[in-house]
Order: C-alpha cells, then structure tokens, then sequence
C-alpha cells in the first residue's frame, strides 16, 4: 500500500510561514533543494490545497525561465511530470499534469491507495494535513526544521488535541545547519 507523507519546510518554533505570511527564510542552500528534488522522485502524485497550488504553480513553466540553473530546470521537469490533485472551492480550472478532486480528502487518499502506482502520496500545506492527520492518514511526517523563530503563522503541526506516537526513520543535517527530519507514524 502506498504511504502518505506530509513534507514541508518549518522553522524551529514549528511555523511553515511566518505572522507576516512570509516564507523568505525558507530558501534552500543547492544542498537542500538537492534533498528536495530527490523526495519529488519517490512521489506518485501530489495532494494540496490552494495556496500551495498557487505557489507552486510556476513549476509548470518554470523551463522557460532563463535564469534557472541546472538543478532548478531538473526540479522543473520533475514537478511538471508529477500527476498532482488540488483541493479547493474556489479554482474553476488548474494547469498540466494537475486535476481537481473530485470529493474529500479521505475518499481521493483511498482511491489513489487502492490503484495500481509507485511513489508516496504527497501533501502538501498545513492545512490539508491538518484534515489528513485528522482522520489518521499520514504515514510519515517530514520537515525540513530551518534555524529561526518566526514567531506565529500557520503551524506545521495541526493544532489536535490528540497524541500520535512516531517512530524516527531517518535525520541529516546540512551544511546550512538545516535538519532533515522523517518520522513514522508508530501503528
């Protein structure tokens, strides 16, 4: 069965984006963002919400951009080749290898799990993983924990008031002094 995970970047005080909205301190070192790229290659297809959409949306044409480097045009054609499925009441339409869900989050984690694929179900934004930590279908939680405190914003954490146990799988720090970290949820 396909795993689900839930990978962002989030400061230390445990915010995906600052009070302000901001993510500015979340720019990866080539090291990170090599991390990065090679995390979208074991992903099968792509849950998020709006926002994450729209933020991401200029990798789908990102290969026109003159002044991205190698690694950058590589995350590019990945993300672009990416089959990603976007929750949201206000898009009429999406762009490339992107659909809207047709129904809940729960019903779309269970059909994707239930057809024949490679690759991790990924969700991304704090706010679709909140609504799949709700309902208990979040395999592994990773972050990517940046040194600073930002203060408040959104949480990478959803705010339940339940305990899930995990179970560390692997850790790497970066020169940037970025720490990767990866947990199992313990079942």
């Amino acid at each position: 069965m396909r795993s689900v995970t839930y990978s962002m970047n989030v400061s230390l005080d445990g915010y995906i984006v600052g009070p302000d909205g901001s993510f500015d301190w979340t720019v990866p070192s080539e090291e990170v963002f090599r991390s990065w790229i090679d995390e979208v290659r074991q992903v099968g297809v792509h849950l998020m919400g709006r926002r994450l959409y729209e933020t991401m949306v200029y990798w789908e044409t990102a290969e026109h951009d003159q002044s991205l480097d190698d690694s950058k045009l590589e995350f590019a054609a990945i993300w672009k080749a990416l089959p990603k499925v976007v929750f949201s009441t206000t898009l009429s339409e999406v762009q490339g290898k992107t659909r809207l869900a047709a129904g809940g989050l729960a019903e779309e984690i269970e059909r994707l799990r239930a057809e024949p694929g490679d690759g991790d179900i990924a969700i991304g934004g704090a706010t679709l993983a909140a609504e799949a930590a709700a309902s208990d279908l979040i395999d592994e939680y990773r972050a990517r924990v940046y040194p600073v405190l930002v203060g408040g914003g959104i949480p990478f954490f959803p705010q339940r008031e339940r305990r899930v146990d995990l179970e560390l799988a692997d850790t790497r720090t970066f020169s940037s002094k970025v720490v990767y970290l990866r947990y199992r949820v313990a079942r």
